[in-house]
This record gives C-alpha cells, sequence and structure tokens, in this order.
C-alpha cells in the first residue's frame, strides 16, 4: 500500500528541470500600460503608442535554448552600448540589466499544418496551461541595437520559467471578461469568448545581503491581447505552432506605479530610486540581486499557484583581451 512518505517527495530533496522541450519561442508585448509607459518615456506621451499597436498583438522571436528552469543563475552579459553623449559605441558589461515580469502558455493540442492559420475561436484547444516568467532584459544594449529590427543580444542572455505549468482547464473559475479594446480589431482577431485570467502577481527583489522586498504587484487581466488573438496573429501567415513552443506575454504591468512590471518603469528610466529597507535603493539590477516572481489564483476558498521564478544575476565575464 501506498504511503505519502513514498508518494510525496520534499521539494528541496529534488532537481526541477524546465517542464517541456521548447521548440520555438515567441514573446508578445502585450500589456497596454507597459507599452503606453515605455512609449512615453522615449518618445512622449502624444506619441506613446505605436500606430499598430491597438490593431496587432506586436511580438518578436526570441532564442528557445536560453530559455532556463526557476534558479537557475543569469550571468550579465556583455555587449555593446551607446553611453549619453558618446559618438562611437563601447564594449563592456550591461549597465542597465531589468527583469520583466511576464506569464507564458504552452502550445498543446493539435498545432497546424504550414500555411493553414488557426482560427482565433478555435485557438483555446492549442493553449495546454500557463507558467510565471521572467524575461530578463539589457536595456542600455537594447537601446543602442534594437533598431531597425527589434531586440536581439539585449534579449537572448536568459529567460527564466517556473518548474510549473498550470492546465488552462484549472483556471475556468477565474476567467475574466477580455480587456477592453478600441478601435475595433478587424475580423481576424475577434473572438467570441473570453479568454482572460483574475492571476494575482508579484515581484520581490532580494539583495545578496538582505531579505526580499516586495517591489510590485500586478494581475494578468491587464493584458490587452488575449492568447487566443496571439496564436490568431501568429498563425494568420501559415506560420505552423508545434506542441511544446513557449508564447510569452510581455511584461505586465497595471495602471498604478506599484504595479509596473519592470525596473525600467519603476525606476522611470532612472528618474528615480525603487527604496529597498535598510536604506538600500535600486535602478537597476545589480550583481548578486536575486528576482522572485510569483503567481496564485484565489476565489470562494479556492486557491491555485504558479510556484515561484527565480533567478540571481551572476558578475559579467571579465573582458576579453
Amino acid at each position: 500500500m501506498w504511503t505519502s512518505r513514498k508518494a510525496i517527495i520534499p521539494q528541496t530533496d529534488i532537481s526541477l528541470h524546465l517542464p517541456a522541450q521548447i521548440g520555438d519561442y515567441t514573446d508578445f508585448y502585450s500589456s497596454i500600460h507597459h507599452a503606453t509607459n515605455v512609449g512615453i518615456m522615449f518618445r512622449g506621451p502624444d506619441n506613446a503608442l505605436m500606430p499598430n499597436w491597438r490593431h496587432l498583438p506586436v511580438g518578436y522571436h526570441g532564442r528557445a535554448s536560453s530559455v532556463v528552469v526557476s534558479g537557475t543563475p543569469i550571468r550579465r552579459p556583455l555587449g555593446q552600448t551607446l553611453p549619453e553623449g558618446a559618438e562611437k559605441p563601447v564594449f563592456g558589461a550591461c549597465r542597465l540589466l531589468d527583469f520583466e515580469l511576464e506569464m507564458a502558455f504552452f502550445i498543446g493540442g493539435p498545432g497546424n499544418r504550414l500555411g493553414e492559420p488557426i482560427r482565433v475561436d478555435e485557438a483555446w484547444k492549442n493553449v495546454f496551461g500557463f507558467t510565471l516568467m521572467n524575461d530578463w532584459s539589457a536595456r542600455d544594449i537594447q537601446k543602442w541595437e534594437y533598431v531597425p529590427l527589434g531586440p536581439f543580444t539585449a534579449k537572448n542572455l536568459g529567460t527564466t520559467i517556473s518548474p510549473w505549468v498550470v492546465p488552462t482547464a484549472a483556471l475556468k473559475p477565474f476567467l475574466l471578461d477580455n480587456f477592453p479594446q478600441e478601435p475595433e480589431v478587424l475580423p481576424y482577431l475577434r473572438q467570441s469568448v473570453p479568454f482572460n485570467f483574475d492571476i494575482n502577481l508579484e515581484v520581490s527583489l532580494k539583495p545578496s545581503d538582505q531579505n526580499e522586498a516586495l517591489i510590485s504587484k500586478s494581475n494578468f487581466k491587464h493584458l490587452y491581447w488575449t492568447p487566443l488573438q496571439q496564436i490568431a496573429h501568429h498563425t494568420v501567415t501559415g506560420c505552423n505552432l508545434r506542441p511544446g513552443d513557449l508564447m510569452a506575454s510581455g511584461t505586465i504591468s497595471g495602471e498604478t506605479p506599484d504595479s509596473y512590471g519592470s525596473l525600467l518603469e519603476l525606476c522611470w528610466k532612472g528618474t528615480k530610486n525603487v527604496e529597498l529597507p535598510g536604506g538600500k535603493s535600486r535602478k537597476f539590477l545589480q550583481d548578486y540581486d536575486e528576482v522572485i516572481i510569483r503567481g496564485h489564483c484565489e476565489k470562494n476558498g479556492l486557491r491555485i499557484g504558479f510556484g515561484e521564478c527565480v533567478g540571481q544575476v551572476l558578475p559579467a565575464h571579465p573582458l576579453p583581451q
């Protein structure tokens, strides 16, 4: 007869691994509050959102090989940057290392054959389940390299996900109406069913010499574009998705400063300090800082957790001679 001692193993006694072999990885940019904040910082309030943003789910293809499980250290990257006022780029360690509070879902189900789009109201069949994610970002490298083709080495240094995948079916009690969209989207993106969820999210920062401090509280419900719309747009060209593909939300920020999902927003492009206990503060991540992302749903006594998504920053490698 089975006993709890045989069936249940303490988490401290096991090694957690990636929950799937990831074939391809796509990261979206689906939080209107995050996109607006970033746009205001770099283009001003009159041009905060690019003209296409409300018409399609913006995204980029990421690097599946550097998606790692929670607990894996992340090395501060080396790269090119253009210092303020400089005429030529310099090479060195990233100075503006950031986290991004995200969630991601794994493709399951049938997928689609090359050349055959997935209809938005059929897309739910391909959403296996959700996980927490941290899209580590080198902001100074990103600023120099992203024009004209978008993120590259500023984003491929590492992407951390939690080892737990919560199946979509388990989230049905926490279903919400979709985020209001204006103007009306094109027909291929119009979904007739809700696919938004009340998932509480939080980020804590733990310097090497003190306890962790909560620095942000957000919620999945703030996403403007739903996973179903993301799938429909991703495949409208006939791009084929396969089980095990990972699709990420982009930074999930709320309306208030305490709900922003990145240090770029929390410190407002370096103009403010993020205060920590003991008189410490941060604008961007320092070596040996640990970022902890947590998430859960709770309603009528029912609680579902997503585990933790944790990563510690290690110093950059010495500069090549």
